[in-house]
């Protein structure tokens, strides 16, 4: 038995041999040794004619034979099938690859970055504070209380698993409460960040957008130091050619307070009967508010009104780069559609 074994093993891998890199010829000589009714399936059945002492050792050389064919077989079909790779789909290694597509910051996010620097250019630093605020940080600190009507505004999402107490904040001032409790003037400060409002989605508004908010306080801090600030910011982040000027108007938080416009990106300004599609023929465009920081704001973080003064500003990002880029659809930031993002 031990020598057909042997011979069996001599005369499949001759006939593999002279096969090699033939499928059809290799699926043929696997049928005939390695088969249901193949030659070594025969020497398996041989085993019960075997002596007693002898089967076990013929059972592993049996074993062996067949683990050895079908490794032979199955590494001459794979040998043949890397020959027909190799000659058919050879790649050329000279050839260029396809370059990969680099990705870009989001425009809200340049929009961001480029505020800040204008604004670190001229002093100040950036400070961020969580988006989960309380009620005292959110409209208490911040001369707004319970029963004043410009609350209704800022009312925005409340949190009941945090005991109904807590809200996604309404504006990034909260920050600048926080702030003024931890440190002591002088400084300057830009707040940018998420802020959320109950607003309706359309064109020109929605229920989460950004804002980059500025605080600055010390000794002898002027209205003039204000308007000269944000002029400077205005003709950096729009063109030295923009005009700036100032409207009254009110923000519990401030005392006294302006709206910010500028002169029209598109007409310069000077719109007149032209009905600029940007402006609507008015030649100006608002895009912040501001003031000098109300007494009581000081009172409720512990500094001296009488000693001390302060300007505040307060921005949305997305209104911004409406602005800047031409934008007529605050919705498109968010939709993550390619088209509109690869243009910056």
């Amino acid at each position: 038995m031990k020598d057909r074994i042997k011979e069996t093993e001599v005369r499949a891998f001759s006939d593999i041999k002279a096969v090699v890199g033939q499928r059809e010829a290799l699926e043929a000589l696997r049928i005939k040794y390695l088969g249901r009714k193949g030659e070594i399936a025969e020497l398996f059945k041989g085993i019960s004619s075997v002596a007693t002492e002898d089967k076990a050792e013929v059972g592993r050389l049996l074993n062996e034979l067949k683990v050895s064919v079908t490794s032979a077989i199955e590494g001459s079909l794979l040998s043949s099938s890397n020959k027909t790779l190799s000659s058919k789909n050879r790649i050329d290694v000279t050839l260029p690859g396809i370059p990969a597509r680099l990705g870009k910051l989001h425009p809200i996010t340049q929009t961001i970055d480029r505020i800040s620097d204008i604004f670190i250019g001229l002093g100040f630093r950036v400070v961020e504070g969580p988006e989960i605020e309380t009620e005292h940080y959110n409209f208490e600190a911040l001369n707004i209380p319970l029963e004043h009507p410009s609350r209704d505004a800022f009312d925005t999402f409340y949190l009941e698993s945090l005991g109904g107490k807590n809200l996604l904040r309404s504006h990034t001032s909260p920050v600048q409460a926080r702030f003024m409790e931890k440190n002591k003037p002088p400084f300057s400060i830009i707040v940018p960040g998420k802020v959320y409002r109950p607003d309706a989605t359309d064109a020109s508004h929605s229920f989460m957008f950004h804002q980059v908010e500025g605080l600055c306080v010390g000794k002898e801090i002027h209205f003039s130091d204000l308007k000269g600030c944000l002029e400077t910011f205005a003709k950096e982040m729009f063109g030295s050619s923009t005009k700036m000027r100032l409207r009254p108007s009110f923000f519990p938080f401030t005392e006294p307070s302006a709206e910010v416009d500028i002169s029209c990106i598109i007409c310069g300004g000077a719109a007149g009967e032209k009905r600029c599609s940007v402006c609507g023929g008015k030649g100006w465009l608002e895009i912040l508010g501001a003031g000098m920081v109300n007494p009581k704001v000081f009172e409720k973080v512990g500094y001296d009104p009488r000693k001390l003064t302060g300007f505040a500003f307060g921005m949305g990002v997305e209104r911004i780069a409406m602005l800047k880029y031409g934008i007529n659809d605050i919705r498109m930031f968010y939709e993550n559609d390619e088209r509109f993002l690869r243009q910056f």
